[in-house]
């Protein structure tokens, strides 16, 4: 029987510091570049050299300043700020490459759906159906504030939010629209035929519209939609909209746990289990030989900011660590933050010594070094003992940490039979599902199709 085909999407964001916090300390290094077209545009040829199925950018709309209850560290390490849109690297990206997929992270919390449709519309047509929307409601107090909010929406009340929200998209994306609308006849003089455009009309709890989508049928309609919430309610809405899930595995038992209840939630919603690819997030640090491997992680780690990566977490958790001595007992509250963050702290005895331990790197995903081969053999166990699809793989050093995974364990992978050696045809969803390019008749959405 044929090996599971691994999928790789490069986690990144367009800002400094990322997941790995301090490497941008690092003299190989070339994150403070993020502000020029070629260092994404560069980016995005390697990747696509690396068959990487996708580039996933993260985003926020605040800042990080619940650590000593300021934006000081955040500022010095760059912890995510400065940061840009990610939504305007797209076009450029995509003219570099022909098959490289853009999941782009976008707060509905604060984007109002009818232009938001418009503009991922327009990106799907420039790259010709190469967008995935990676769906988040924030959960931030300092966005909330900035936006206008005295403070950061309940969190369950965010996915009531959001689930209205996908249904003024759906309406929009699958069915302002026939398919046939548009015909482009010069002679008779019409290029869209005005019955088999329809205006939308919602009138819900959350959102009034009353119009037509503006943009003609994209290559996808809907882009492929992507989701990160581990949340009884976040799994919920995971069952009914989300393709792609991205989750935070600390081991492979409790990893494994995850998967089967994003599968579960998808089998609840009338879908497949197959229906959501999940990927968790993963540093690798890959050298020649083993030695060389753990050669470059210790140097790595005399870059890194352990303290960085704690005020990163904070800000998850919403939870002031700098407020706790070295061995003191950190106290569990329950707050509108990241659920399953906050969900760790309470299953565990964690300290700041702890914590600092744990962020050595700079951030606290599982990090994997070795030979080629040995990094090789950890991705497929990952995937055979937990039912992963695929992972997000961080940067830690930029480019360099994609660099070396495309040249040392792209091709071990590949000789295994567990990536493949050339890009399947078609958009994004055709590539990582097979199939169509538009959503699968199961899919809540495809019920709002003319």
């Amino acid at each position: 029987m044929a090996k599971k085909k691994i999928l790789l999407n490069a986690f990144n964001m367009n800002c400094i510091g990322h997941i790995n916090h301090g490497l941008w300390t690092h003299p190989r290094d070339t994150s403070t570049q993020y502000k020029t077209i070629e260092y994404w545009t560069d980016l995005a040829q390697t990747l696509e050299r690396g068959l990487f199925d996708g580039l996933f950018i993260a985003d926020i709309v605040g800042v990080y300043d619940v650590y000593q209850h300021s934006i000081d560290v955040p500022l010095k390490e760059s912890i995510q700020l400065p940061v840009n849109d990610p939504l305007l690297l797209v076009s450029a990206m995509a003219a570099v490459t022909k098959n490289l997929g853009f999941g782009l992270t976008a707060n509905l919390t604060y984007e109002p759906p009818y232009l938001f449709a418009r503009r991922m519309s327009t990106l799907d047509h420039l790259s010709r159906g190469r967008v995935g929307w990676n769906i988040v409601t924030g959960y931030l107090d300092s966005a909330a504030k900035a936006m206008g909010l005295t403070e950061q929406v309940e969190h369950d009340r965010r996915y009531d939010q959001a689930d209205e929200y996908l249904e003024v998209l759906y309406k929009l994306w699958e069915g302002s629209w026939e398919d046939d609308a548009v015909i482009n006849d010069p002679q008779a003089r019409v290029y869209a035929q005005p019955g088999k455009v329809h205006k939308v009309e919602h009138h819900g709890e959350f959102y009034q519209v009353e119009g037509y989508h503006l943009c003609e049928p994209s290559p996808q309609r809907t882009p492929v939609l992507f989701q990160a919430g581990s949340s009884d309610r976040g799994l919920l809405f995971a069952g009914r909209h989300a393709e792609c899930v991205f989750i935070s595995g600390q081991n492979k038992t409790a990893t494994k746990l995850q998967v089967d209840k994003v599968r579960a939630s998808a089998v609840e919603a009338g879908r497949n289990p197959d229906d959501i690819k999940v990927f968790m997030g993963l540093n690798v640090i890959v050298g020649a030989t083993e030695a060389l491997a753990w050669a470059k992680h210790a140097e790595y780690l005399s870059y890194a900011s352990a303290e960085a990566g704690v005020a990163h977490f904070s800000a998850s958790t919403a939870i002031d660590f700098a407020q706790y001595e070295l061995d003191e007992p950190i106290q569990y509250v329950k707050s509108n933050a990241i659920q399953s963050a906050t969900k760790n702290l309470q299953n565990n005895d964690w300290t700041r010594r702890k914590l600092l331990e744990q962020h050595a790197l700079g951030g606290r995903y599982i990090t994997l070094v070795g030979s080629p081969e040995q990094v090789a053999d950890e991705l497929e166990s990952w995937i055979s003992e937990t039912g992963l699809d695929g992972f997000n793989l961080t940067r830690i050093v930029t480019p360099e940490s994609y660099v070396d995974f495309i040249d040392l364990v792209v091709p071990e992978l590949q000789r295994r039979g567990s990536y493949k050696t050339a890009y399947d045809t078609g958009t994004l969803r055709e590539k990582v599902f097979g199939g169509s390019a538009r959503l699968p008749e199961q899919h809540t959405g495809s019920t709002y199709r003319h």
